[in-house]
């Protein structure tokens, strides 16, 4: 893939074969220049899981995966490396859907969808948010995501974390206590419950690299059955106490679990996921789609923040 870039310059080019293709005789020195290319930061998170019902476990949130200055991506790791653009080529940005609530009595909340970076050469992927946990007697447990779901009452487990995306939700109480565990969150494992008092969701991890301080990624919180509900973490729903209002949403594009639902009321929905690219000025191409939001030297620091809370595209 050469790269003419010299106003005027001449090109004499013969085909050879199918092999080697078009071969340049003549092309003032650029003949195999290699595709110009640029480097990004980036940070991407899934979308959280739906609370359980029926005293059940918080939504586990969304994996959380980073590369900006010294942050540490989910589950306390910091192996992650700088994206790579090449000019022309066309990534592909998924933002996970968030996990919904589901009815009461009948399944554990809805995993949170898995938001991504594809395009070349880079491949880069996290795994939504598990569901929470439901009060029944086969005591099944939270789902499995990037942070596991809470487990729900009657010893439901909580569910497992995804290495380097997040941690496990927590255990739900036994029926003599009726309480759900509190969801994983992207930088502690959910809390588990005892007696009547539901756990608390995992705590989330805290970023700059939109250029502000923000929050992302907690569990939801447990529900409870005449006790004290599960508090969600980092935009993570609260958990339900007794009646049968549906409550605990977890907010959106943080990736964080949703509340468990109390009595006969559903949990409540997990947050959508995110995804935010930042680069030198000098480097954006200023080719998107999705209607990202872009800001130009944020803080000074001569850099480009694109925050993607809906899927769509970059041209480097």
């Amino acid at each position: 893939n050469p790269v003419y870039d010299t106003v005027g310059e001449s090109v004499h080019i013969v085909y050879m074969d199918a092999t080697k293709g078009w071969v340049p005789l003549y092309d003032g020195g650029v003949a195999w220049e290699t595709a110009q290319s640029y480097t990004s930061e980036w940070l991407i998170i899934a979308g959280g899981g739906g609370g359980g019902p029926a005293y059940g476990g918080g939504g586990g949130a969304g994996g959380y995966r980073i590369k900006f200055d010294s942050e540490t991506s989910g589950g306390g790791t910091n192996t992650e490396s700088l994206i790579t653009f090449v000019k022309g080529t066309t990534y592909t940005v998924t933002v996970g859907a968030k996990g919904a609530h589901t009815v009461a009595y009948t399944s554990t909340g809805s995993d949170g969808g898995v938001s991504s970076i594809i395009g070349g050469s880079v491949s880069l992927t996290t795994v939504g948010g598990g569901g929470g946990g439901i009060n029944d007697a086969a005591a099944p447990p939270g789902n499995n995501g990037g942070s596991g779901g809470g487990g729900g009452s009657y010893n439901g487990a909580g569910g497992s974390g995804t290495a380097n995306q997040g941690y496990d939700g927590g255990d739900g109480d036994p029926p003599s206590g009726n309480a759900g565990g509190g969801g994983g969150g992207s930088s502690a494992v959910g809390a588990n419950a005892s007696g009547t008092t539901a756990g608390n969701g995992g705590a989330g991890l805290t970023s700059l690299i939109t250029g502000a301080s923000v929050a992302r990624a907690g569990g939801g919180g447990g529900a409870s059955w005449n006790g004290t509900p599960g508090t969600g973490a980092a935009g993570g729903g609260n958990g339900g106490l007794n009646s049968s209002t549906a409550l605990g949403d977890a907010t959106a594009n943080t990736g964080s679990g949703g509340g468990g639902g109390p009595h006969t009321a559903t949990g409540g929905d997990g947050g959508s996921g995110i995804v935010v690219l930042r680069m030198l000025d000098a480097d954006y191409s200023g080719t998107t789609s999705g209607s990202p939001t872009v800001s130009t030297n944020v803080g000074g620091s001569g850099e480009t923040v694109i925050i993607f809370n809906a899927s769509g595209s970059y041209t480097a």
